[in-house]
C-alpha cells in the first residue's frame, strides 16, 4: 500500500538557474491543484454526503437555538450542556470531574457520555455561536464523515471503485441505525475513526505477514526477507493514537468495534491459517505495543471513570429491555422514506432503530455473500454481521413484542464488566458496515466483468437501498430562553462559577432548566439534573440523583400548582437545603407555568423576590 517515495532535487536543478521558476507558493499552489484533479471523484463524493447531511438535518439550521429534535429533545439539552462544558477546557476550566451540575458533588464526565474531544475540538464554534449551533454542525458532521470515511477505506484499502464505495459507505453513514441515533445521540453517530482503525489494523497485520511484500513503483511486487517491523510500529503507535481520541469520543463505537473485527479476526484466521501462523507473532506484538501504548494515555481517565469520584462500574440500562426484536431486522425504519410508524412498536424508542434494515436489503446482502462465494474477507464478513446480529437480540429472543423464551447469545455475556455496559440492540449498529462490505465487493466484482452480472448487482442493490433511504429528521420549535438568561442578567445574584437555583429543578425527564447554563457557556452551575451518577442502590449507576425536600416541594408546586401551607419546618428544610447546594440564588422565568404559586411558595420560604429582566430572583 506503501507508494514510491519521490527523487529528491539535485543541488544545481534547473529551478535555480531559471529566472522564470516559479515561486515556493506558487508550487504548492500547483501541487495542491494536482492532489485535487486526482480525488475529485472522492471530493464530489465528500459534498454529496455532506449534502444529503444537510438535508437530514436541515430543520435545526433556521435557528439552533429555537429549534429541536422532536423525538429525543431531552437528550438534546443534555449533549448541549456537554458540549457547553467541554468548550470551557478553551478558557482552562474544564476538569474530568465537572462542578457545573449536581452542585455541590458534581458529575463524572468520564462515566457520561460527553463527547469531549468533539466539544473540545468544536469549543471555537460553542464560544462564538452558541451549544446549540455546534450541536445541529456535529449531527450533519458525524453522518457525512462517517460516510466519506468509509468510502475512502473502501477505495484505498479494498481498492474498489469508487461507484461500488459510494453505495457502500452511504449505508454505513446513513444507514437506519446511523439515522436513528442522531436523534440525539452524537457519541454513537460519530464513527468516523472506525475507518481508520480498521485501516491501522489491516496494514498492521500485512506488514507482520512476511510474504505481503512491497509494492513497486511500476504496480508489481519485490519480497522481503521478514516482516515490515517499521511498517508494524507505526500502526501499533498510530492505532494507539486513533483509539485514545476514541475513548473521548465514544466509548461504546469503540468497544462495538473491537468485538466485531475480533469476532473478524477468528473467522479470518480460521480461513486462512497459513496468513495466521506467517503473520501472528508480528502482529501480535504489534497489538500488545499500541494497547500498552493506549493503556498509557487512558490509564488515569478509565481509572477516574470507573472508580474515581462519582464513578460507575456498572452498566444502568437493562439488558432485557433494550433488546432487539427480531422481527424488526426484516422490517423499515420509521425514519426511511418508505418505512411506516407502526414499526415504531418493535423498538423502544426513536433513537434505537437499529436494526430496521428491511427484507429488502437482507435479501440482496444474502445474495451477494453467496455471490462472491468463500473468499476471507466475506467470510469474515458473514461471521462478525452475523454475530452482531445475534447478540443484538437480547438475553431472550423477543418477536413481534412478545418474549419467545429462547435464550439468546446475549445471555452467555450478560453481567460481564464493560459489556453490561453496552445496549444489546445496540451491537446491530455494526451489522451496516459488515453489510455494506458486502455490497461494496459484489458491485465492484460485477462492474469488473462482462455479462448480465454488471448490470443485475448494482441494479439489485440500488434497488435494496432505496427503501432504507432517510426522510429528513423531524424538528420542532422549543421555547425561548429568558432573557434573565440571554441578556446575561444572571451575573446580578450569582458570580462565574457560583450556583444559581432554577425553578423548577432540571431532571432526567424534564431537564429543560439545562438550557439556561448552555445559554451561558456553563458558567455557573446548578443543582440535580439529567446525569448517570452513582446514586443507585448500594452506589450502582442511576440516572439523575434524589430529590431534596425543598426541589421535591417545588416540582410538586410546578406540576400541579397550588400554594402549599409553609410553616417553620420548611423554611428550615429550605435553608439547609440551599446552604448543601452552595446556592447563590434562586430563579424563576415569568412565563413558567404556575409561576404565580411558585412565587408566592418562594416568597415562604427564602423571603420577597426581586425583579431582574423577566425573571423573579431569591438571594439565599
Amino acid at each position: 500500500m506503501s507508494s514510491a517515495a519521490p527523487t529528491a532535487p539535485d543541488a544545481t536543478s534547473e529551478q535555480d538557474v531559471r529566472t522564470d521558476a516559479p515561486a515556493p507558493a506558487d508550487s504548492r499552489l500547483a501541487r495542491l491543484r494536482a492532489a485535487a484533479g486526482r480525488n475529485r471523484g472522492d471530493i464530489v463524493v465528500g459534498l454529496a454526503f455532506a449534502a444529503l447531511a444537510g438535508w437530514l438535518t436541515h430543520g435545526l439550521w433556521p435557528d439552533p437555538s429555537g429549534r429541536v429534535l422532536a423525538l429525543n429533545p431531552e437528550d438534546q439539552a443534555l449533549y448541549e450542556w456537554f458540549l457547553a462544558v467541554d468548550a470551557r477546557a478553551l478558557l482552562g476550566d474544564f476538569g474530568l470531574l465537572s462542578d457545573r451540575l449536581n452542585a455541590p458533588d458534581g458529575v463524572n464526565l468520564m462515566a457520561n457520555t460527553t463527547v469531549i474531544a468533539l466539544g473540545v475540538l468544536f469549543a471555537p464554534v460553542t464560544l462564538l455561536f452558541g451549544a446549540p449551533a455546534t450541536f445541529a454542525l456535529l449531527a450533519g458532521i458525524n453522518l457525512a464523515g462517517t460516510a466519506l470515511a468509509w468510502h475512502l477505506l473502501f477505495t484505498r484499502l479494498l481498492g474498489a471503485r469508487r461507484p461500488a464505495a459510494a453505495l457502500g459507505a452511504g449505508l454505513c453513514g446513513f444507514g437506519p441505525g446511523m439515522i436513528s441515533q442522531t436523534n440525539s445521540h452524537l457519541h454513537m453517530t460519530a464513527q468516523w475513526l472506525v475507518p481508520v482503525i480498521v485501516w491501522l489494523v489491516v496494514r498492521m497485520l500485512r506488514a507482520a505477514d512476511p510474504l505481503a511484500g512491497r509494492r513497486k513503483a511500476g504496480g508489481g511486487r519485490e519480497g522481503r526477507p521478514g516482516p515490515d517491523r517499521r511498517a508494524v510500529l507505526t500502526s501499533a503507535v498510530g492505532l494507539a493514537a486513533t483509539v485514545s481520541v476514541q475513548v473521548f469520543v465514544g466509548e461504546e463505537v469503540l468497544f462495538l468495534c473491537a468485538a466485531t473485527l475480533l469476532v473478524m479476526a477468528v473467522a479470518y484466521a480460521l480461513t486462512d491459517r497459513a496468513l495466521l501462523r506467517r503473520a501472528l507473532p508480528g502482529f501480535a506484538a504489534g497489538m500488545l505495543l499500541a494497547a500498552g501504548l493506549a493503556l498509557l494515555v487512558l490509564a488515569y481517565p478509565l481509572w477516574f471513570q470507573f472508580a474515581g469520584p462519582l464513578g460507575v462500574a456498572d452498566g444502568m440500562f437493562s439488558p432485557h429491555y433494550f433488546s432487539a426484536d427480531l422481527r424488526s431486522w426484516w422490517t423499515l425504519s420509521p425514519l426511511s422514506v418508505a418505512g411506516s410508524d407502526d414499526a415504531a412498536r418493535l423498538t423502544t424508542g426513536p433513537a434505537e432503530y437499529n436494526t430496521f434494515l428491511g427484507w429488502p436489503l437482507l435479501v440482496v446482502v444474502v445474495g451477494c455473500a453467496l455471490w462472491l462465494g468463500r473468499r476471507p474477507l466475506v467470510i469474515a464478513s458473514v461471521a462478525g454481521a452475523l454475530t452482531m446480529g445475534a447478540l443484538s437480540l437480547g438475553p431472550t429472543v423477543v418477536h413481534g413484542g412478545d418474549r419467545t423464551g429462547v435464550p439468546g447469545p446475549y445471555a452467555l455475556l450478560a453481567g460481564l464488566p464493560v459489556v453490561d455496559g453496552a445496549l444489546p440492540m445496540r451491537f446491530a449498529l455494526a451489522v451496516l458496515p459488515l453489510a455494506a462490505t458486502l455490497l461494496v465487493l459484489a458491485v465492484d466484482r460485477a462492474l469488473g466483468v462482462p455479462g448480465r452480472a454488471r448490470r443485475l448487482v448494482p441494479a439489485a442493490v440500488v434497488a435494496a437501498l432505496l427503501p432504507v433511504f432517510p426522510a429528513p429528521l423531524p424538528t420542532a420549535e422549543r421555547p425561548a430562553l429568558p432573557e434573565f438568561v440571554t441578556g446575561g442578567h444572571w451575573r446580578q445574584c450569582v458570580r462565574p462559577g457560583g450556583v444559581l437555583v432554577p425553578v423548577p429543578l432540571a431532571t432526567p425527564k424534564e431537564p429543560w432548566p439545562m438550557r439556561w447554563a448552555t445559554a451561558a457557556d456553563a458558567a455557573f452551575g446548578m443543582p440535580e439534573g439529567f446525569f448517570i451518577g452513582p446514586y443507585g442502590r448500594d452506589g450502582t449507576a442511576a440516572m439523575g440523583t434524589w430529590k431534596r425536600p425543598t426541589s421535591a416541594l417545588l416540582a410538586d408546586v410546578a406540576k400541579q400548582g397550588g400554594r402549599p401551607v409553609v410553616g417553620d419546618r420548611e423554611r428550615q428544610q429550605a435553608a439547609r437545603d440551599a446552604d448543601r447546594w452552595g446556592a447563590s440564588c434562586f430563579a424563576l422565568a415569568v412565563d413558567t407555568p404556575h409561576a404565580e404559586d411558585l412565587r408566592a411558595t418562594l416568597d415562604q420560604l427564602y423571603g420577597p423576590s426581586t425583579r431582574i429582566a423577566d425573571a423573579w430572583v431569591w438571594r439565599v
